[in-house]
C-alpha cells in the first residue's frame, strides 16, 4: 500500500458488502468517503474543542493540527492503522498546574512538546526491543495510578473555575451530557460531549434572555455581572485567517509536571492498536511502536508552533465499528475538512466563547471519566489492591498526585501534583518489588495479551462503549 494514499474501491463503492468490511487499504465513493471523513470530525468535536479551551490555547491552532498529525501518523503507519489524532484531554491538568505556577502559553507548549519528545523515542525503543519494555516499566498497577491522578487532580480547576461561573448551568448540562452518553446509541453516543456542548450553549442564551446577566466570577476572576454567553467575538472575527501561532518555552519545573502525561499516551496507543487491529483482522502489534512513534511526532510538531499535544480518539473506533469502514481514505477527508475549520477564525471563536458553566457541566464527567479509566486498567489488568506491593505506592501517589502535596528542593525548585505523584508511583511500585518477599510478587499481565484499558471488551473503545475521556 506504500504511504498509504491509493486505495482500490470496495465492491459498488456505496456500501460494505454483507458481512464484510471496508478494510484500510479500501475506499468506497469519493462523495460517501468525505461524508464519513466528515463525520470523523464530528465526532472528536466534543472532546478535541474543549481540551485546547481549558488549556488557554488557541482552539482554530488545534483543530489545524489535528488535521496536520493525522495526515503524519497516517503516512507513518503506511496506511494500516485508521485514526485521527485529536487534542488530548490527559494534559489539561499538567496545563492547569503549569499556568497555577505563572506559566504562560508558550511554556504549558514547551512542556508537553517535550512530552512529545519522550513519547517519540518511546515509540523507536519499542520498535527496537518490542512492547515488553513498555510492560516491564509500567505494569498495570503503576498505569492505572497515574491515570487516575492525572484525571483527579483536575477535581479543583472544575470545583473553583467553572462550576461557580453559573452553578445551574452546569447541573443542567451535566444531567444532559449524563443522559446523552448512557441512553444514546451508535454515532450519537459518540458526539455526546458535543451534543453536551450545543445544550448548554442553548441553556445560556435561554437563561440570559429570561434572567439577563448572572452576577458570578468570569473565568476565576472576582464576581462581576455579565453575560452567561456572550458572542460579541464571534462577529468580530473574520471568516478566514490564519490561527496564531508562538514558539515555545521550556522550563524545568514545568517540564516535569508534563512528562507523567507520557505513561497515559502509551496506554492509549496501545490499546488503539489492539482495538483496530481486532475489529479489521489485521493484527498490528508489530505497528505498536511506529504508532507511539508516530503521535510523539505528530505532537511535537503541533505544540512547536503553539499548538496542543494530539493522541489516538476512541471517539472515532465508535465510527469505524458503527459504519463498518476503516478506510484510511476517509481519515485523509477528515484531516482536509480539520485543515479548512482551523482557517475559519469565525469558527474558533465560536469555540472559545463556550460559557463557563457549560463547561463545569461537562468537566464534571469529562474529568472523572479520565480518572476513572485508572480503575478500568486495574480492572483490565487484574491488579490485586490486597497486595501491599500494588496497594502501597498507588495509594501514596494518588494521594500526592490529587492532594497537590510538595516537596521543596531547594528555594527554587520543587516537587509536587502529578509529577510527585508520579515519581512516587513509579520508584515507590520497583523499589517495594526489589525488596518484598518472593510471595507477594507475580507476573503483570501485559498490555499486548489483552490487558489494555482501551480494548475491545468494554473498555472505551468498546463499539459499544460511551465516549472516551481523552
Amino acid at each position: 500500500m506504500g504511504l498509504g494514499v491509493r486505495w482500490t474501491l470496495h465492491g459498488d463503492g456505496r456500501t460494505p458488502a454483507p458481512g464484510a468490511v471496508v478494510r484500510p487499504d479500501e475506499r468506497l465513493s469519493w462523495p460517501r468517503t468525505a461524508g464519513l471523513g466528515a463525520q470523523h470530525v464530528v465526532a472528536m468535536f466534543g472532546a478535541s474543542f474543549v481540551a485546547p479551551v481549558l488549556m488557554g490555547l488557541d482552539p482554530n491552532l488545534a483543530i489545524m493540527m489535528s488535521g496536520v498529525a493525522t495526515a503524519v501518523f497516517l503516512l507513518a503507519t503506511r496506511g494500516r492503522v485508521p485514526s485521527y489524532l485529536g487534542c488530548s484531554l490527559s494534559f489539561v491538568g499538567v496545563a492547569a498546574a503549569i499556568r497555577a505556577g505563572g506559566g504562560s502559553s508558550a511554556v504549558v507548549t514547551g512542556a508537553v512538546f517535550v512530552v512529545g519528545a519522550a513519547l517519540f523515542l518511546a515509540g523507536l525503543a519499542v520498535r527496537r526491543f518490542g512492547a515488553r519494555i513498555i510492560h516491564a516499566a509500567m505494569p498495570p498497577v503503576v498505569t492505572g495510578a497515574v491515570v487516575m491522578l492525572i484525571g483527579f487532580n483536575l477535581a479543583p480547576v472544575t470545583a473553583s473555575t467553572y462550576w461557580p461561573q453559573d452553578q445551574w448551568t452546569a447541573l443542567l448540562t451535566m444531567l444532559f451530557t449524563g443522559l446523552a452518553v448512557v441512553c444514546l446509541r451508535g454515532f450519537w453516543s459518540r458526539i455526546a460531549i458535543f451534543l453536551g456542548l450545543l445544550f448548554g450553549y442553548a441553556i445560556s442564551w435561554i437563561f440570559d434572555l429570561v434572567f439577563g446577566r448572572i452576577h458570578s466570577p468570569a473565568g476565576g476572576t472576582e464576581a462581576v455581572d455579565h453575560w452567561r454567553l456572550d458572542l460579541s467575538g464571534v462577529a468580530k472575527a473574520d471568516w478566514f485567517g490564519l490561527p496564531g501561532f508562538h514558539a515555545p518555552q521550556f522550563e524545568w519545573s514545568a517540564i516535569l509536571i508534563a512528562l507523567p502525561v507520557v505513561i497515559a499516551l502509551i496506554a492509549e496507543n496501545a490499546g488503539h492498536i489492539k482495538a483496530v487491529g481486532e475489529m479489521t483482522g489485521d493484527p498490528l502489534d508489530d505497528e505498536l511502536g511506529t504508532a507511539i512513534a508516530a503521535d510523539g511526532a505528530a505532537s511535537m510538531l503541533s505544540t512547536a508552533v503553539g499548538g496542543p499535544p494530539n493522541t489516538t480518539y476512541s471517539e472515532n473506533i465508535g465510527v469505524m465499528a458503527a459504519t463498518r469502514v476503516y478506510s484510511t481514505a476517509a481519515y485523509w477527508a477528515a484531516a482536509g475538512f480539520a485543515l479548512l475549520f482551523g482557517l475559519c477564525p469565525k469558527f474558533g471563536a465560536v469555540v472559545a466563547a463556550i460559557p463557563g458553566g457549560v463547561l463545569g457541566g461537562i468537566t464534571v464527567i469529562l474529568y472523572g471519566m479520565i480518572g476513572l479509566l485508572g480503575a478500568q486498567i486495574w480492572l483490565n489488568g487484574r491488579v490485586d489492591l490486597r497486595n501491599p506491593l500494588n496497594l502501597v505506592p498507588a495509594a501514596a501517589g494518588i494521594i500526592i498526585g490529587i492532594g497537590g502535596v510538595t516537596l521543596q528542593i531547594t528555594d527554587s525548585f520543587e516537587l509536587g501534583g502529578i509529577a510527585l505523584g508520579t515519581i512516587v508511583v513509579i520508584t515507590g511500585y520497583h523499589t517495594l518489588r526489589y525488596f518484598a518477599p518472593e510471595h507477594l510478587k507475580r507476573q503483570e499481565p501485559l498490555l499486548d495479551a489483552g490487558t489494555s484499558a482501551y480494548d475491545d471488551r468494554g473498555g472505551p473503545d468498546a463499539p459499544d462503549a460511551p465516549p472516551a475521556a481523552r
